[in-house]
């Protein structure tokens, strides 16, 4: 099956920034727009929520007028990541304006809802569901997602534990649909590694939390540059769903990150009252396995050129190697 023209759009890097809590907002959605590749934000990070509305229109307004004005340039649509899970209360309001806004595409996270895909679907526009597992896979597509958005081990933030060659493997065995593979991608060669284990996208995450315009702490974006996949701990105790978190961050809060107890996965809850007063995200840094690439803070516009030297340089690399470029094509 062919990609659905939103996915299919002409792209610098077939690459989809994915949503990062707190530190996406408006600036780094619109600059990743502008680099060429698929920016997105959690709808939960425009607080209070009235806020939602006023980030969509700017977003979509600024990369329309900068269309406009470099009618060469590749501007990339954007996407709006929400969490499905029950303790969400704003769940009902920012799909509202969502949908009002018409937001080309959507990301659904811990839960698979029919209601929210038909609400996508409503008007046009595609659901990616990111998922563990073939199992989780199964069940989102059979609910109407349109994408999987296969999270390996070493992803940051919540993450699973498959190894993304047999994840991939497993969900394109049966689905021919639009699968973007996430976990420990921060390197041009990495992003051609998705598409050769069977992905069509790449989803990039920590490499933008150390970017310029990214909304995050100075501290952090610092301690992605200086950290490394060794200094990544794999725990569920911060929100209730394991995930990658930096070490340094653990042991700023006082905690021994050696020594974090397992969390009770019924206490989930992730309702605007929870996440204005959670460690996670504020405190606890989340971050890849694959940070070690991060060597410096860019500009988007500059990590986007880097990734798509880098890209290019595996792909005639590969071809050196094998004398077939089919993957360039």
């Amino acid at each position: 099956m062919a990609l659905p023209p939103t996915l299919a759009t002409k792209l610098t890097l077939p690459v989809v920034a994915s949503p990062l809590f707190i530190c996406s907002g408006p600036e780094l959605v619109i600059a990743q727009c502008q680099a060429g590749v698929i920016g997105s934000f959690p709808a939960l990070n425009a607080r209070p929520s009235s806020l939602l509305s006023d980030w969509l229109d700017r977003i979509s307004e600024e990369n329309a007028a900068y269309a406009l004005a470099n009618p060469d340039a590749v501007v990339a649509p954007f996407a709006v990541n929400q969490i499905v899970h029950r303790s969400n209360d704003r769940l009902e309001h920012d799909m509202a304006v969502i949908v009002e806004h018409k937001v080309p595409i959507v990301i659904t996270s811990l839960g698979a809802r029919p209601e929210i895909n038909d609400a996508v679907h409503s008007y046009g526009g595609i659901v990616l569901h990111d998922v563990i597992s073939d199992e989780f896979a199964r069940k989102a597509i059979a609910k109407g997602a349109d994408g999987i958005i296969a999270v390996s081990t070493g992803a940051g933030g919540h993450a699973g534990t498959q190894s993304p060659f047999a994840l991939v493997q497993e969900i394109r065995d049966w689905f021919d649909g639009p699968i973007l593979l996430s976990g420990a991608i921060a390197h041009g060669r990495s992003i051609l590694a998705a598409l050769a284990a069977g992905a069509d996208l790449a989803y990039v995450g920590s490499a933008f939390i150390s970017t310029v315009e990214a909304n995050a702490d100075p501290g952090y974006k610092k301690m992605i540059v200086d950290s490394a996949a060794k200094d990544i701990v794999y725990s569920n105790l911060f929100t209730g769903v394991h995930g990658n978190y930096l070490r340094g961050s653990i042991t700023a809060a006082g905690l021994n990150p050696d020594e974090l107890p397992e969390s009770d996965a019924s206490a989930m809850n992730f309702g605007s009252s929870a996440l204005s007063g959670a460690k996670a995200w504020k405190d606890i840094w989340g971050a890849g396995q694959g940070i070690g690439a991060v060597k410096d803070n860019l500009t988007v516009a500059d990590l986007v050129a880097t990734f798509k030297a880098q890209y290019d340089e595996a792909i005639q690399a590969l071809d050196t190697k094998t004398g077939i470029n089919a993957l360039a094509s």
